[in-house]
């Protein structure tokens, strides 16, 4: 896994395979890891990158508190440095949230985005209650915890990937943790969606209903956009059932790919 300073700050990333790119964001205290399967499947046709946010993973630890500008600014820098002039970003979770922010803040780099289980808002008191209380766990150290629960959810029938997300995971800063966390309560761009004329496709899990109400408010809001419910699966998409999801980029790419 290749190392850069990039906007001041050491970070590990995945540069695999040539074409279109695409660049995956990973949710607070998990790592790139958890794209294993999108980069092992999809850097054949496509160029594949991910990256462990500041203070997560292998990535060293941010002095500046971590907002959503400056996580979308990290991935314009990492473009940079990579010569790649436009990608396609793909958010899981509160990583979809940080895919609206850059293309609302860097739309010339843009060729879409991909919304794995994201949201513009946390407006509901129980997504916000789950949030505040992995923050709270954060905060008390307790990130090796943290991340093995977080880890298990993932991917608890593939105990050689649970194993990985856990070691990667628990590697994190508590402290950056903590600040991806409480960000994410106070963030909102949904007024903003409409200025966003990019592709982008929005992917749930058909059994995570506690999200239909953040992918119909995308899908309303959003001006292109494209919604696709997973059968049998809830909010973890990347790692339980990667072969419908990539089928999907696949797709996706294929239709916004530069010509």
């Amino acid at each position: 896994m290749p190392e850069s300073v990039i906007n001041g700050y050491r970070m590990h990333y995945i540069d695999r395979g040539k074409g279109t790119a695409i660049v995956f964001i990973h949710p607070p205290v998990l790592t790139s890891t958890n794209f294993q399967y999108q980069i092992q499947q999809l850097s054949g046709q496509f160029r594949t990158v991910a990256f462990d946010i500041r203070g997560h993973g292998r990535s060293g630890p941010s002095e500046a508190s971590l907002t959503y500008r400056l996580i979308a600014e990290d991935i314009k820098k990492l473009m940079d440095e990579l010569t790649i002039e436009k990608a396609c970003l793909c958010g899981y979770s509160t990583g979809g949230s940080i895919v609206l922010e850059f293309l609302l803040t860097y739309p010339d780099r843009a060729l879409g985005g991909i919304i794995i289980g994201g949201m513009s808002e946390v407006s509901d008191r129980k997504l916000r209650s789950r949030i505040f209380l992995a923050s709270v766990f954060s905060r008390a150290g307790a990130v090796g915890a943290l991340a093995l629960t977080i880890a298990w959810r993932q991917a608890r029938m593939k105990l050689s990937l649970m194993r990985r997300l856990y070691i990667d995971a628990k590697k994190g800063n508590s402290k950056n943790a903590k600040q991806y966390y409480q960000y994410s309560l106070g963030y909102n761009c949904t007024a903003q969606l409409g200025q966003i004329p990019h592709p982008v496709l929005l992917v749930y899990g058909e059994k995570d209903k506690h999200f239909y109400r953040y992918a119909r408010l995308l899908q309303q809001q959003l001006p292109n956009n494209e919604l696709v419910f997973i059968p049998q699966v809830s909010h973890q998409i990347p790692t339980k059932e990667a072969g419908t999801l990539n089928r999907l980029i696949q797709q996706f790419l294929d239709n916004c790919s530069p010509s």
